[in-house]
């Protein structure tokens, strides 16, 4: 399966010069631990970055910085690792075990952004793709079964 088949297209973007304050709050509106940092680029979102729950505490909160005072930029990971929407699962897992992160935004052949791919979504499909094959097993081993007592 390709990643581009099961990322989450339902985005959060926010612009490099939105405020971190604004940010916390679209993060809260939409119920998301994370943004996506983009730039349009004839009509279509670019990623620059990433800005984390975890940024807003870290590089935010606890260096007492007042939010109102600095923008997404000054403070998103810049360091974007991104996976193509043609990339298979099991490679974009190995991907960023390599890279190690957690959140990848998925972009098509010209870079502009289409999705995210959050490992929490790539253990979900894991999971339920092993207990798919733990449940075909069971069946044919039912099934032997009954055609030897038969």
């Amino acid at each position: 399966m390709r990643i581009g088949e099961c990322c989450n297209r339902d985005l959060v973007i926010a612009a490099p010069h939105t405020e971190i304050l604004d940010a916390a709050k679209m993060m809260r509106r939409h119920h998301v631990g994370d943004l996506i940092i983009a730039e349009m680029h004839d009509g279509l979102p670019r990623p620059l970055g990433m800005l984390t729950d975890r940024d807003l505490v870290v590089e935010v909160m606890a260096q007492e910085v007042s939010p109102s005072e600095i923008t997404v930029a000054d403070v998103m990971t810049p360091e974007l690792v991104t996976v193509p929407e043609d990339l298979d699962v099991w490679e974009t897992g190995e991907r960023m075990r390599h890279h190690g992160v957690r959140r990848m935004p998925v972009v098509d052949q010209d870079g502009a952004l289409v999705g995210l791919i959050t490992l929490d979504d790539l253990l979900v499909l894991f999971t339920e793709t092993l207990d798919n094959m733990t449940c075909l097993i069971r069946t044919e081993m039912d099934s032997e079964a009954k055609r030897r007592k038969a």
